[in-house]
């Protein structure tokens, strides 16, 4: 598109501006008529001035869309944000959230409610110190079920090189409206087995992150195929959970 800078550019919208600024001064004196096919123009022009701010804005709010700034430890050989945190997600919410409901193409909800009371939804993070685009929002009214859970489904490259040498860092920024426990367990797959380690989140620490320390489980490196994590809310019940950001990264343990 054009640059919107010439001069004859700015002269037309100098000239539109003032229509209007007119029009809605006369409002008040303009016979019905007149005044119908006036309100029919700027419903027209307000949709497309709408549908613009809306773009402008989600592109031009910080952090940008599609920004993979994070905090790495030092000889990370593997970073990563999941798309949740990362990029628009369509749609943006969910209400009554069913069991094993897939959001985007990564993540899924599991619980075993009777009757959800559950809604997600992806809300813009705008703070001056947020790195993560967007933060996933879950909000839980009466619960009656047992268990709830975030599973993030890992990409391959999380888990190419994966060996028991690694240390798995998971690091996010959670607000809540009541204080509750959560808890992360990484699932690594290797052949028919599945290795589990769980890991309550620090929530009362500056820094909420947890590792997971390979060394210490009976990984088979030479066949595993995937990863993924579960982060599970204990107690609910009417809460707002909002994750501001997840970010995932892998480092090899010191040499001894």
């Amino acid at each position: 598109m054009r640059q919107v800078n010439s001069f004859l550019e700015r002269l037309v919208h100098r000239r539109a501006l003032k229509r209007w600024s007119d029009a809605a001064t006369e409002a008040e004196k303009l016979d019905l008529s007149t005044l119908k096919v006036l309100r029919g123009q700027a419903r027209q022009i307000r949709r497309r001035l709408d549908q613009l701010a809306h773009v402008a804005d989600a592109r031009l709010t910080l952090p940008l869309i599609g920004s993979n700034a994070m905090q790495r430890p030092l000889h990370s050989d593997w970073a990563y944000r999941p798309e949740v945190w990362r990029g628009p997600i369509a749609p943006v919410g969910m209400a009554s959230v069913e069991n094993k409901a897939r959001f985007g193409e990564e993540a899924s909800i599991f619980h075993d409610c009777s009757t959800s009371e559950l809604t997600l939804r992806q809300v813009r993070n705008t703070r001056e110190s947020d790195l993560a685009p967007f933060g996933l929002r879950l909000d839980v009214f009466r619960f009656d079920g047992s268990f709830l859970s975030l599973v993030l489904d890992l990409p391959q490259s999380a888990v190419e090189g994966l060996k028991r040498k690694h240390l798995v860092r998971v690091q996010t920024i959670v607000e809540m409206e009541k204080p509750l426990e959560i808890f992360v367990r990484l699932n690594v797959r290797h052949g028919p087995n599945v290795e589990q380690i769980v890991r309550e989140l620090p929530l009362h620490e500056q820094d909420v992150v947890v590792e997971f320390d390979l060394a210490y489980s009976k990984l088979n490196e030479k066949r595993v195929d995937a990863a993924w994590i579960d982060i599970i809310f204990e107690g609910p019940e009417m809460n707002q959970i909002t994750l501001r950001d997840v970010t995932l990264s892998r480092r090899p343990r010191a040499e001894i």
